[in-house]
């Protein structure tokens, strides 16, 4: 059987999102919320925010060397977001803006286990290919790019000089196709544009990672087999599934793989479990000798003791 020391020969070298998140504890959902009045809950914590950072958090907890390449303003703010990621043992290359604020996220969890998130990151948004230390890549063998569409001046050029200079160094790349906060809300126009610029980047991309719903999003399409089929004509090479209460799955060569859910017997963590999935299929990539069931079995494990808080991935703040 897979063990978990197979975690520590993998390193990853992450680009994205960092911020602050403020969680709530999970709480009915309802039209109650868009009106006037309080909603009380049974907590709120203050953590590392940003898909990016959680994703280096928990491949850092699980025992691999990672390092973090993203932006942060020149406040209290990111320097103390900046300390977190060292004291958890990530190397960080970050660059500071005056002029862009470190950002904060906050995030309203349900009890039917959905989410929404209602966000500032100036930090975020301002990133560009100019900010990141590409020197590291050679030191790594995994880079993920994570929150993909935040970032507008990545989003059109930067990213495929990123993954481009990636694959010189010998990289192998994955991408997380999350929500794109501007489908809530642009033009059918801007959103065409914003997508056509992410497809363009599959043929560089070895996994590509997300839940159905967003995948189906992204790709304009009616069903998950559907979408599977278009992610590879566009060029990607695998997929590593998010199915929620139907576990995780991976998508190669037109053939799916599936894994049922490792048991839970409490719920704690309702965010973050994708990251969670995903970051432990990108540490596993390098084995090819071993069968992909045994790497989802073993993520769908990790996954289930992140879901108990049996492990903690994501730092306080506090």
């Amino acid at each position: 059987m897979l063990a978990e020391s197979a975690f520590k020969s993998g390193n990853l070298c992450v680009v994205g999102n960092l911020n602050r998140d403020l969680k709530t504890a999970p709480m009915p959902s309802g039209n109650f919320l868009l009106r006037d009045g309080e909603t009380s809950v049974a907590g709120i914590s203050e953590t590392i925010g940003g898909g990016g950072a959680n994703s280096a958090c928990a491949a850092a907890a699980i025992g691999a060397k990672v390092a973090f390449l993203g932006k942060v303003g020149a406040d209290s703010l990111g320097k103390i977001l900046e300390q977190t990621l060292r004291r958890h043992g990530i190397t960080t290359h970050l660059a500071k803006d005056k002029f862009h604020p470190t950002g904060t996220s906050i995030n309203l969890a349900y009890a039917t286990g959905h989410r929404h998130f209602v966000s500032s990151l100036p930090n975020n948004r301002a990133l560009a290919f100019k900010d990141l230390n590409l020197s590291i890549l050679p030191r790594y063998r995994h880079l993920l790019r994570s929150d993909v569409w935040f970032s507008e001046p990545m989003l059109f050029g930067g990213n495929e000089k990123l993954f481009r200079a990636a694959r010189k160094a010998g990289l192998t790349i994955s991408l997380d196709l999350n929500w794109d906060p501007e489908w809530n809300c642009a033009s059918a126009k801007s959103i065409r544009k914003r997508k056509q610029a992410v497809r363009a980047l599959l043929p560089l991309v070895d996994l590509a990672h997300g839940n159905a719903s967003e995948l189906n999003e992204f790709a304009d399409s009616p069903d998950l087999k559907t979408t599977l089929k278009r992610l590879e004509k566009w060029g990607v090479r695998g997929v590593v599934l998010h199915l929620g209460k139907k576990g995780a799955g991976y998508f190669q060569r037109g053939k799916v793989v599936t894994e049922p859910p490792a048991p839970v017997k409490r719920h704690v963590n309702v965010t973050g479990t994708g990251d969670v999935l995903s970051v432990c299929m990108m540490l596993l990539h390098h084995h090819s000798d071993v069968p992909v069931a045994d790497k989802l079995r073993l993520a769908n494990k990790v996954v289930a003791q992140f879901i108990e808080s049996k492990r903690q991935f994501i730092p306080s703040l506090q």
